[in-house]
């Protein structure tokens, strides 16, 4: 009987904790919902943990997680405030104020991890701290109800021997005021952080009507018509324009930062710039507006991986903006050889400024197939420079750009063991057949993608079970930032068969087959898959 009772009163206390848990993160909702959302403890440590997470753990999420990574971490999290809240309430039981302490230290965690956050500042510690203390708070008067009871009778007939020893002692709780106790924390707490849903929710209302009210003008300088044959018509093969909701999403932003176009200002100065700007999204659509189709890749796409897409960008010459603001290339005697781009969400992203400046179309894209860009790709305005991978180029929510040297300054992913340059390398991809498909026997259609940003596509080629190449058909180029769709007709024979792709870029370059990881900047090698023709 003893341990049974010992046994319910440690699960009540595990409960407890967790209610404590609860709390204290649905208070916290309610103050980072009126500090700003990337304030909470969730967000904040999840944060902290992407910063100071090595290249390979990186790696290892994006690619087993894909752009699900955020949400694999912060379930992870979560689950680890549980397991921490049940053993803390545990601990309580034993130790009242201890637990309560060890509540207020893992808020101070929380805390520090939001100030230290590279867009932090002091109130960002507020909802930490004051969830840490709504939660040591119930707990404790949690834990009260369980270590403090009204005494109990005797047992009828019992007399001062074993009866009344020690399994009396652990009966000896207050169940009912236990569960009332929890209950209304509860009830009062869900309240609070539905409260918290809500004003978040009507402040990022703002933002939402700002991008439904924003009307794309007309581009001054439009995209060439696509020309006939770009897009392959084979089941399988990806499409030659990526849907915005199928485009590809790698980035270190928790909350996706819900920005009022109204209220946007991206400032641009630092060494070479004789005439510091500050321009308002406006300001921007009062400018020359030019449009182009191009590709983008994330430098953490495997080979054949999925981390890439092609769209029509509408925006402004970013070019044009830097000569306006005095900005001189390298090769032209300018002093600052890296343009330094910041983020909202703390992101800092080096781009070297002569090839923003070489004539290519780096732009300040507002636009994205047709339509503002998604608040998940840097609604109101994000960078585009064709050529460069994703993490020395295209950064999104963009607010402020700052001119120096690569020698003065490492951007985020260079101090995380990334190179400081990085031009897309010359890639192919077998889209069809899949891997493991099993095709039957006759004329089998092998198409993919390739892509050489800034160079083009001159040739790919098909090989099957390591024997000699074969030249596939190209499908008409755009233009030499798009990828390009390829075909190669395989008089497929019964049997297990490995197919390879290997591309040519416009310089004559082939890619390499040689195989290297992503890090530092970009894999290489060759796509295959293995296909049973029966």
């Amino acid at each position: 009987m003893a341990h049974r009772s010992r046994a319910a009163l440690t699960a009540l206390a595990a409960l407890g904790g967790l209610v404590a848990g609860f709390c204290s993160l649905a208070a916290a909702e309610l103050v980072s919902a009126l500090v700003r959302p990337e304030a909470g403890p969730v967000t904040a440590v999840g944060g902290a943990v992407i910063d100071r997470s090595p290249a390979a753990l990186k790696e290892f999420a994006v690619r087993h997680f894909g752009t699900g990574d955020k949400l694999a971490l912060e379930l992870g999290i979560v689950v680890l405030l549980a397991v921490f809240a049940m053993a803390v309430g545990v601990l309580a039981l034993h130790h009242r104020r201890t637990g309560s302490a060890a509540v207020l230290l893992f808020g101070a965690v929380g805390a520090v991890a939001a100030v230290g956050r590279p867009e932090g500042s002091a109130p960002d510690a507020l909802p930490s701290v004051v969830g840490a203390a709504v939660g040591a708070g119930v707990l404790f008067a949690l834990t009260g109800r369980l270590t403090t009871a009204p005494p109990r009778p005797p047992a009828s007939g019992s007399g001062s021997g074993s009866g009344s020893g020690s399994g009396e002692a652990y009966r000896a709780f207050d169940r009912r005021g236990f569960v009332i106790t929890a209950a209304v924390a509860t009830a009062v707490s869900a309240g609070a952080g539905l409260l918290g849903r809500r004003l978040t929710s009507s402040v990022q209302a703002g933002a939402t009507a700002s991008r439904h009210d924003l009307v794309l003008p007309v581009p001054d300088s439009p995209a060439p018509a696509v020309p006939a044959g770009t897009g392959l018509n084979i089941r399988g093969l990806s499409p030659f324009f990526t849907p915005n909701k199928d485009f590809y999403r790698v980035d270190t932003a928790l909350v996706v930062p819900r920005l009022d176009a109204a209220g946007w200002r991206l400032r641009i100065h630092g060494e070479g710039v004789a005439r510091p700007l500050t321009v308002g999204l406006h300001d921007l659509l009062r400018r020359e507006i030019i449009e182009r189709d191009i590709t983008l890749a994330c430098v953490s796409n495997e080979v054949g991986g999925p981390y890439i897409g092609n769209a029509r960008w509408l925006g402004v010459g970013l070019a044009d903006l830097l000569r306006e603001a005095g900005v001189r290339p390298p090769s032209a005697g300018g002093p600052a050889d890296q343009l330094v781009a910041r983020s909202v969400d703390g992101m800092t992203i080096g781009t070297p400024v002569e090839a923003v400046m070489d004539g290519r179309d780096a732009m300040l894209a507002l636009g994205m197939n047709g339509e503002p860009l998604p608040f998940a790709h840097g609604f109101p305005v994000r960078m585009v420079v064709p050529g460069l991978y994703g993490y020395v180029s295209a950064c999104k929510w963009i607010e402020d750009i700052e001119l120096t040297t690569f020698d003065a300054y490492d951007a985020y992913w260079v101090r995380r063991s990334w190179a400081q340059q990085a031009p897309v390398k010359t890639e192919s991809r077998i889209d069809t057949p899949r891997s493991l498909a099993s095709p039957k026997p006759g004329t089998v259609p092998v198409a993919g993608v390739a892509w050489a940003q800034h160079r083009g596509i001159s040739r790919v080629e098909v090989r099957v079970d390591g024997g000699e190449w074969h030249t596939a058909r190209l499908a008409a180029a755009d233009n030499r930032d798009t990828w390009r769709q390829w075909v190669w007709e395989w008089p497929a024979t019964s049997g297990r068969h490995t197919l390879e792709v290997r591309a040519t870029d416009g310089t004559g370059a082939t890619q390499t087959g040689r195989r290297a990881g992503t890090v530092p900047d970009g894999a290489t090698g060759l796509h295959s898959v293995v296909v049973d023709v029966s």
